[in-house]
């Protein structure tokens, strides 16, 4: 990707948050499986860096078979111990158990006829929010679109799925573009799928 102009301040120099930034952040997905490893790689950044969760993404997608959600609804104890022995990720059981138990929440999801992905977008009816921050700093950690739908998440049984980490999870598949105005990817962001 060529860049075409100033990118935000988050991203920093280096190198994983860079690709990150400029290549998926922000962009618009409507797959369930890559709306799942969102999810689970969001909830389990809470309390620690971004960067330290991208610096285990790989082992995260070893690990949890390429988020395929049916294999890793049928993990079981123990898979959760091996999981827990795996320096690669983080080895916080309410985490892993949470990723499991996210997985057979899409799982009831769609035997109901609906999907992950329709429930998120309800968020913010199908559109993405564009915002104009001139700055980092005025960007939120939680609006009252990303508090519906922890709600509606924790309703349908979800976990580590609290305000903050849903808005990051509309920032990271692009329910929010909240890129800086002044960003590259902030127009790009914007282009129909």
């Amino acid at each position: 990707m060529t860049v075409t102009g100033p990118r935000c301040a988050w991203p920093g120099d280096h190198p994983l948050n860079i690709v990150y930034h400029d290549q998926e952040w922000g962009v618009a997905s409507h797959d369930d499986r890559h709306l799942f490893e969102m999810l689970t790689l969001e909830g389990a950044q809470a309390g620690l860096s971004w960067l330290t969760i991208l610096k285990k993404r790989e082992a995260y997608r070893r690990l949890f078979q390429g988020f395929e959600i049916q294999k890793v609804a049928g993990f079981s104890e123990p898979e959760i111990q091996s999981l827990l022995n795996d320096a690669g990720i983080v080895r916080h059981r309410g985490k892993i158990e949470a990723t499991i138990n996210n997985a057979r929440c899409i799982l009831s999801l769609w035997d109901r006829g609906t999907t992950l992905d329709t429930v998120l977008w309800d968020a913010v009816d199908g559109q993405t929010i564009i915002n104009q921050w001139a700055s980092i700093h005025e960007i939120p950690a939680r609006t009252s679109e990303s508090a519906w739908l922890s709600k509606r998440l924790k309703n349908l049984g979800f976990r580590f799925v609290g305000e903050t980490t849903c808005y990051a999870l509309m920032q990271a598949a692009g329910l929010v573009n909240d890129h800086e105005s002044t960003c590259f990817r902030h127009s790009q962001c914007q282009l129909p799928l």
